[in-house]
């Protein structure tokens, strides 16, 4: 029986995991699973892959759900899932731990744009591997929910959607001045923040709809942006997540 642990790996540490993996003179096989295929291919392929029509538990959940797509290395050994922090564009499957095209993958320095915001602060950025070139942080006044009821809410409801329409648009100016002489350089572009501010960001700036099909995941778990908020974001764009399953013997 097979049980699992999942970490987040580092830009350098996923790369040391790969060399440690090609060092490993074992039988294996690997498969590198673009995103967006069907459920029942990717299904049919771990089965190859595993040489088993029983498949680790939440294995093709957790490729099918990657929004990068995923690569399994499965042998004696080591047996893991990798989604990377960049798509996988092409199916492959081969023998051996063919860490090479993954390695590449992480190696490329991605030019990568992020726009970090929560209303009332915000931080666009843009950095090149992991180096921060660019970057302008701000705040802007926002007040919070009106808690009472009555026309005076209804009067601060509309000041205060006055104020979050002033703050996105001066968001979007501060994108636009960051990111416009770069849009044929981003490879990709990051949000972060709050989900429903995000939302009517990208409503409300038509600046940011050509980075529609070159958009990842956003982060949702940043905390107020701000410059040291923004470089700890550049990291965790390049982070890993990997599952790793072992024996359940192992563990004990």
């Amino acid at each position: 029986m097979l049980a699992s642990r999942r970490f987040f790996l580092s830009r350098a540490k996923m790369l040391g995991f790969l060399d440690e993996l090609e060092s490993a003179h074992s039988t294996a096989r690997s498969l590198y699973i673009p995103s967006g295929l069907p459920y029942p291919e990717v299904e049919d392929s771990l089965k190859e892959l595993l040489k088993t029509p029983e498949i680790a538990a939440n294995m093709t959940e957790l490729a099918v759900s990657s929004a990068t797509g995923a690569v399994i290395f499965w042998g004696p050994s080591r047996k893991c899932l990798i989604s990377p922090p960049f798509p996988i564009t092409e199916k492959y499957f081969t023998q051996g731990y063919a860490v090479e095209p993954l390695r590449a993958l992480l190696r490329h320095d991605f030019s990568v744009a992020l726009v970090l915001v929560r209303l009332g602060a915000y931080a666009v950025g843009l950095c090149r591997g992991e180096s921060l070139i660019a970057s302008k942080v701000g705040t802007g006044l926002v007040h919070g929910r009106h808690k009472k009821g009555g026309s005076s809410q209804q009067r601060f409801q509309r000041h205060r959607e006055k104020q979050i329409e002033s703050f996105l648009s001066r968001v979007c100016c501060r994108i636009e001045e960051k990111l416009e002489s770069q849009v044929r350089t981003v490879d990709y572009l990051v949000y972060g923040g709050a989900r429903t501010t995000i939302l009517s960001l990208r409503k409300r700036c038509s600046f940011l709809q050509q980075f529609d099909n070159r958009t990842l995941a956003p982060l949702l778990d940043i905390p107020d942006p701000r410059q040291a908020v923004l470089e700890t974001a550049v990291k965790r764009v390049w982070a890993s997540n990997l599952v790793e399953w072992y024996d359940e013997e192992v563990l004990t």
